[in-house]
């Protein structure tokens, strides 16, 4: 795809990785459109990039539509969207209450379906863009005491592995991004500190390069860094013997 000229949507643009996709975009040529939950870090970030910050409410179809709307509106088309925005909480299962459950899966599940839904439509009738949804490595191995992030973002993984062959032909293409440990404020706001020393957070700004050169290049599927993918395919393979060693080192 090419990104220079592009019309790009980014959600979650006010948090680490987002801010990262839509900077690594910015400098390949793509215009903006952004949101974030931030609205001070949304202006100065839109400000800084010349891009358009457009508020919404993603925990509701209505203002998921208006999100759309109002992009379209600005940019005059969408040719990508880039889906960073989402939520965790570190906790066991039983101390999850129900309505913290539907909050991750609405927010983690829902709205990037939706979402993704919302735009295909002007994609598909121009015949040519992409959808990269951010995913998590918890999404592919699964975490202990993330079992619903990690079912949400496993979801994630399946639905675009579908959406891919749905679209095929069609010239719009899907990437799912996969990071492992980012070092952004995501952790402490789930509820607990990342505390393991291995493998080392990796710096934001290398996910959102790696996103803007998947897009760029139409794959479909990156892992931040690259080397977890061999978790990935030992999971696949033995998982008995995955979860051993997961079990043991973390």
């Amino acid at each position: 795809m090419q990104l220079r000229g592009s019309r790009a949507l980014v959600t979650g643009a006010t948090g680490g990785i987002g801010t990262a996709v839509a900077e690594a975009l910015s400098a390949r040529g793509a215009r903006l459109a952004l949101t974030g939950r931030d609205g001070e870090r949304l202006r100065t970030l839109a400000g800084r990039l010349a891009a358009t910050a457009v508020p919404a409410d993603l925990s509701d179809d209505a203002g998921i539509v208006a999100l759309v709307d109002e992009s379209t509106a600005s940019l005059g088309r969408i040719d990508l969207l880039v889906h960073c925005a989402g939520v965790g909480h570190a906790a066991a299962l039983t101390d999850l209450p129900p309505p913290r459950i539907a909050e991750l899966l609405a927010l983690d599940l829902y709205a990037p379906i939706a979402l993704t839904r919302a735009v295909l439509p002007q994609m598909l009738a121009a015949g040519h863009g992409h959808v990269a949804l951010v995913g998590s490595i918890a999404g592919l191995v699964g975490v202990r005491e993330e079992s619903v992030y990690s079912a949400a973002k496993g979801g994630l993984a399946a639905f675009l592995d579908s959406l891919a062959d749905e679209l095929a032909g069609t010239g719009v293409g899907t990437t799912l991004v996969v990071p492992g440990a980012v070092d952004t404020e995501f952790f402490r706001r789930r509820g607990r500190d990342y505390d393991r020393a291995f493998p080392r957070p990796v710096r934001p700004v290398r996910v959102g390069r790696a996103v803007a050169r998947a897009v760029a290049t139409e794959r479909a599927r990156v892992t931040v860094p690259r080397w977890l993918e061999l978790a990935v395919r030992l999971h696949g393979v033995a998982p008995g013997v995955y979860r051993r060693m997961s079990r043991r080192f973390g």
